[in-house]
């Protein structure tokens, strides 16, 4: 990791720069890829899942069969751990629902707006070299409990037409019958256009690759609604001498063996911590099983010595990072000045592998900086907000002259004579 001493608040804005992930030559490769998946449907999409994913199913859904003898081969243990789980999502997303408001604004003028699930939705499972059966609790528990109609999940099969078994239990215990062994942007494709096996959805969910970035991003222009704009994973660490260097190098090193595209920062204002964390740094990579991802994903990354707690919080806002574990001594009144951050780990016990697994808030967050504007998954992201109002003859007769002098002075004539005409019926 780069080191950089009390850098300038000129220089912050390019040392707090992501790992460029340039789209844009991606965009006409995908692009042919969604135009053949919507022109002929399936056997477009079971030619490309052959030719990236090595197999082409004669079936894209999965059988009961095929998900029980999944769950068979899930030990008892994974299995506690994601019952353990889910109780934990589903506790703290129920607890995000909301009740019905109704507002009289003014006498015999009343408003009210009513939550609705979104029928369908499409959740994409990533399956490669990490498949995410904790995904399928994040997404599918949230769209369970919001009410939607319809859920189809999209996740690769490996060249031999299996699917991870963690995966299929997930979506067996959650109650998600409609699996379809596909992946990439022939998923994306498949959810957002619909075609013989796999219907059309609403709104489109879930992690994906730079391919799977990009399908999401052209079909979110016209066809579907996506969650979020997303990029490579990412993790900043706020630290200050009360903090443990163990513990900070491997909540550094859990996002950077994400992928090679990952960034891992960490700022401190405690020169004589950096030194400590390098060291474990140096002695936790060597025992990972993904070791060359975390060692490229930290060239992208940086250490940050900053004069005090309040720039470390300015830093951290500016950054907006997708995980933020904040390990100092006043963690609760250094959390409370946050306002851009997905998720945020406070105190020294709290590791952000506990957010992506098992505490109960959700784990699908935005990156990119994103998180100055858009929340992570949330049952919100599930549900759409109806607006309704009634108005009595008395309330029209207060509210209808003002709508007049509005309407007119907008020269929007037929806007005013729609309440004139229904206030000389009332004389």
């Amino acid at each position: 990791m780069q080191v950089f001493e009390y850098p300038q608040k000129s220089d912050w804005a390019k040392l707090l720069q992501r790992p460029e992930n340039d789209l844009s030559g991606l965009f006409n490769t995908v692009q042919d890829i969604l135009n053949d998946i919507k022109a002929n449907g399936e056997s477009a999409a079971k030619a490309y899942s052959e030719k990236f994913d090595g197999y082409a199913p004669e079936t894209l859904l999965v059988s009961k069969d095929e998900m029980d003898e999944a769950c068979l081969q899930v030990s008892s243990k994974l299995k506690e751990a994601i019952y353990m789980a889910k109780l934990n999502i589903e506790k703290f997303h129920q607890a995000q629902i909301s009740p019905e408001k109704i507002v009289e604004t003014m006498p015999g003028v009343t408003c009210r707006q009513k939550s609705m699930p979104i029928e369908k939705v499409g959740l994409y499972i990533p399956g490669g070299t990490a498949p995410l059966f904790s995904t399928v609790l994040m997404l599918a528990i949230p769209a369970i409990i919001a009410g939607c109609k319809q859920i189809v999940l999209c996740t690769p099969a490996n060249n031999e037409g299996k699917i991870n078994p963690a995966i299929l239990f997930a979506a067996s215990l959650i109650g998600v019958k409609n699996v379809f062994k596909l992946g990439g942007v022939q998923a994306i494709g498949s959810m957002a256009y619909g075609i013989e096996s796999i219907p059309k959805v609403d709104k489109i969910f879930g992690p994906g690759n730079s391919y799977v970035t990009a399908a999401k991003q052209l079909v979110s222009l016209k066809d579907v609604a996506i969650d979020m704009p997303a990029g490579p994973s990412e993790v900043e660490v706020m630290a200050d001498e009360s903090a443990n260097a163990a513990f900070i190098a491997s909540d550094l090193l859990s996002q950077a063996e994400h992928g090679i595209d990952s960034q891992v920062i960490f700022i401190t204002d405690c020169k004589a911590l950096i030194a400590e964390v390098q060291e474990e740094l140096s002695k936790q990579l060597k025992t990972l099983s993904r070791k060359e991802i975390a060692e490229k994903a930290l060239e992208n990354s940086r250490i940050i010595l900053l004069k005090d707690k309040n720039e470390m919080i300015e830093m951290t806002n500016e950054y907006a990072p997708e995980h933020l574990i904040i390990a100092m001594r006043d963690e609760d009144e250094v959390a409370d000045k946050i306002t851009n951050a997905g998720s945020v780990f406070i105190g020294n016990y709290t590791p952000e592998s506990a957010g992506d697994y098992a505490s109960g808030t959700n784990h699908t967050l935005p990156t990119h900086g994103y998180a100055r504007a858009y929340s992570g998954v949330n049952l919100d992201s599930y549900i759409k907000k109806i607006t309704f109002q009634k108005i009595t003859a008395e309330g029209l007769k207060k509210i209808g002259p003002a709508i007049e002098v509005m309407a007119a002075t907008e020269q929007l004539d037929a806007h005013k004579n729609a309440v004139t005409i229904r206030l000389n019926s009332l004389k």
